[in-house]
């Protein structure tokens, strides 16, 4: 059962999903009404794994902030008893795997994300540094919400670009 937006679908091409076997949830806010997560709840139910793409809580949109998979894969994690199975960010291994074939060192790596948890966070844990941008969905105090803290904290992408190459090559 995919709950992913429509031009995710593409991705899943040759994928059956008529009798579906599993739950793989990613961003797609026209999935998450009450029908849609009943039937995967019942497959859940099933024993059939959850699969996350991410946990995000929220993510910035035109119109404001806007919940993100997360607590949508977590309400169903709560009603069923289990437990999902994270592919991206924040997991470690989604970190480490951007990385592999590069000949880069997670200790040589810098993240640069406008999500303390996840892109931060994430990236810090797998062993790279993380700067912590003052634009998308960053809110005031984020910096503050994650132990260790953001390695720097800029206001914007070019900012934290130009921190690179002056401090860090």
């Amino acid at each position: 059962m995919l709950l992913v937006d429509d031009r995710a679908l593409p991705d899943f091409k040759g994928i059956q999903t008529s009798d579906p076997n599993a739950v793989l949830i990613g961003l797609a806010p026209e999935q998450f009404c009450y029908p849609i997560l009943n039937q995967a709840f019942r497959l859940l139910l099933e024993g059939a794994p959850l699969i996350a793409i991410h946990k995000a809580r929220y993510y910035k949109r035109k119109d404001g902030l806007a919940l993100g998979p997360g607590p949508f894969v977590t309400g169903l994690e709560y009603a069923t008893d289990t437990r999902a199975t994270v592919v991206g960010k924040p997991e470690k291994t989604f970190f480490l795997e951007a990385l592999r074939g590069t000949g880069c060192a997670p200790e040589e790596a810098v993240m640069i994300g406008d999500d303390c948890r996840d892109d931060v966070g994430g990236a810090q844990s797998a062993g790279m540094l993380g700067i912590l941008v003052k634009t998308g969905k960053y809110r005031a105090a984020d910096e503050d919400k994650i132990s260790p803290p953001p390695y720097l904290t800029c206001e914007s992408f070019p900012h934290a670009v130009d921190h690179i190459l002056q401090h860090l090559l």
